[in-house]
């Protein structure tokens, strides 16, 4: 498709100054220039044109809000004097796999003060000796060339960012209520099953109490009726004892 039709069907459902992002990947430029683009776009923030087999962008219209802009895997090799002039706000520039070949078609760049990430990678450029120190010394507003600082740190992505914010939501969400009120409850718990199991002891004291007491009452009256026997034999004894003696006295009287 082409970078025209394709523009056309974007604002299909919507005015060119309400545009803070277009992408236009993958379609067929006009004889290598901008086409279909223009200074209509006041609010475009993010502008994507990679693989459109870009030469120039002697046609790019005025962005005066635009942030970042990808022109990966053109042909440009030259004209980058009219970013500075037409988007100088620009923060993040992607020119990798163009046709920039030496410094000088990089120096350039040194009037978009804003510039803090520059991407060549695979360019031509990038085979200099001492490439990655020179570049950073020519465009000393930058902080990231092809993804790294001078100190080698890989540069930050916004994506991972946003993620490891919403993690922190997560966690404050799952912090529901005051660190203690959990311990509180804890606490009453333990203390429930705490007195839940004294109860069941003291039930289970208190019967097994009262049947020892029915046991002892038991052992006693046994005690006792084994007592009357024994009593109730000795008299006998007596009386058989006695009987003869008796019988004897009466004998001789």
């Amino acid at each position: 498709m082409e970078m025209k039709k394709r523009i056309n069907l974007e604002l299909r459902n919507r005015a060119p100054e309400k545009v803070t992002e277009l992408v236009l990947d993958n379609c067929r430029s006009s004889n290598g220039e901008i086409e279909g683009l223009n200074d209509s776009f006041k609010e475009l923030q993010f502008l994507s044109m990679a693989n459109v087999e870009l030469t120039s962008l002697a046609k790019l219209p005025t962005l005066s809000k635009l942030r970042k802009l990808e022109l990966s895997d053109n042909v440009i090799s030259g004209g980058l004097e009219v970013l500075a002039e037409r988007c100088p706000n620009l923060t993040y520039l992607n020119l990798s796999g163009n046709k920039i070949k030496d410094l000088g078609t990089v120096e350039a760049l040194q009037n978009l003060k804003n510039l803090k990430s520059l991407d060549l990678f695979n360019c031509e450029i990038t085979n200099l000796e001492d490439y990655r120190d020179s570049i950073f010394e020519l465009l000393q507003q930058i902080t990231y060339l092809d993804g790294f600082d001078q100190e080698d740190n890989e540069a930050p992505d916004s994506e991972d960012d946003d993620d490891e914010g919403d993690e922190d939501d997560d966690d404050d969400e799952n912090e529901a209520g005051p660190p203690g009120e959990y311990e509180e409850e804890d606490d009453e718990d333990d203390g429930a099953s705490d007195l839940g199991e004294g109860e069941e002891e003291e039930e289970v004291g208190l019967s097994y109490l009262m049947k020892e007491e029915i046991q002892d009452e038991e052992d006693d009256d046994d005690y006792v009726e084994g007592g009357d026997e024994e009593e109730a034999e000795g008299v006998r004894g007596e009386k058989r004892k006695r009987e003869p003696e008796d019988e004897g006295e009466e004998e001789e009287d």
